[in-house]
């Protein structure tokens, strides 16, 4: 059987099975364009369970693709504030802007108009297209490609953009007339049954009987996956520096990782605790204690930080940093995931 044959023998029992069986989740519970556009960028990198809370608290606070546009970005990114990878808000709000100025505030209805817009590509402009409109388009992630890379057996490695190019094709020529409902369908089974480590739960899986993987027992084996470049690795000490009630922090650059964001200072380098003096005189500050707080390893897409933390009791403020209560930096400042291990310690 051809290998589009059985991708299209395997649309009506992926339905069918999603119908009966898709989670309970609060962007399923109406085909709302703004609900699902925001669900899919924040399920980018970040699982459904963390998401939920996000989602629940972000549109209490912005309710409508017009409080969107018109939000600050502080405000923005503290909501965002955990999620990581903070591009995403950012370009949330520049298509908002658009949606605003082009389409009088109404969430484009066609696959071609949505790609045109900042922060959405292929797959969230299938995504919105497919399970707002129904519009016959498919939405090619991680978990797609596994489904499809096991049910035809493909050892092509799928963190090549080719065979990403070439699963989204076949899958052009055969979308339902339920898209939404298939593609919802497909990435369900990823998620929940065609396991990404170890063995996936064949027993449970509408289309093992037409699994080539399953047939050929090469579940494990793929998807293929050649390694991926090793990440950069910094390592940074972080300064948690008090003056009475105060804390200092300062803002990231414009542009670059993290941009916009605020922090607690730093160095990119890790030193120990008799270094630390020269570093506070730098900054015009003299320490008067100094407690090690903390170490912490982030995993960013490209770079790896490896960073140590610093207490530091001062005996008065520089112009340099922000220095404000512990309240008003949970509350207003957006502080990276990066920093929260030492933002605990405040």
């Amino acid at each position: 059987m051809k290998e589009i044959e059985l991708i299209q023998k395997a649309t009506e029992p992926i339905i069918k099975w999603y119908q009966k069986n898709k989670r309970d989740l609060p962007w399923r519970k109406e085909k709302n364009p703004y609900h699902i556009w925001l669900s899919e960028i924040m399920l980018q990198q970040t699982r459904i369970e963390a998401v939920k809370q996000y989602y629940k608290r972000f549109l209490a606070e912005i309710p409508t693709i017009q409080d969107l546009a018109q939000v600050e970005e502080e405000k923005l990114l503290k909501l965002w504030e955990g999620l990581g990878y903070y591009n995403r808000a950012k370009n949330l709000k520049k298509a908002a802007q658009i949606i605003q100025e082009k389409y009088q505030g109404n969430m484009p209805q066609n696959y071609s108009q949505l790609i045109e817009l900042p922060g959405i590509g292929e797959y969230t402009a299938g995504a919105i297209s497919s399970i707002a409109y129904n519009e016959p388009q498919p939405a090619v992630d991680g978990n797609v490609l596994r489904v499809i890379s096991r049910l035809i057996a493909s050892k092509k490695d799928v963190l090549d953009p080719k065979t990403k190019k070439e699963v989204t094709q076949n899958l052009k020529e055969i979308m339902p007339k339920q898209a939404g409902d298939f593609n919802q369908g497909i990435m369900e089974l990823g998620e929940t049954i065609c396991l990404p480590n170890g063995e996936p739960l064949c027993e449970q899986c509408p289309i093992q009987e037409l699994c080539l993987a399953k047939k050929q027992k090469l579940t494990v084996q793929i998807p293929v996956r050649n390694a991926k470049l090793a990440r950069k690795k910094e390592e940074k000490t972080v300064f948690l520096l008090e003056f009475e009630n105060k804390i200092a922090i300062r803002k990231r650059e414009k542009t670059g990782l993290l941009a916009n964001m605020y922090e607690f200072p730093n160095i990119n380098q890790k030193i120990h605790k008799k270094e630390i003096e020269a570093i506070l005189r730098n900054w015009g500050l003299v320490g008067i204690k100094i407690e090690k707080i903390a170490t912490h390893h982030h995993i960013f897409t490209h770079i790896e930080w490896d960073m140590v933390g610093y207490k530091v009791q001062v005996t008065h403020i520089n112009q340099e940093f922000i220095w404000t209560e512990k309240e008003t930096i949970l509350e207003k400042y957006p502080i990276p995931s990066a920093f929260l291990p030492f933002r605990k310690k405040m």
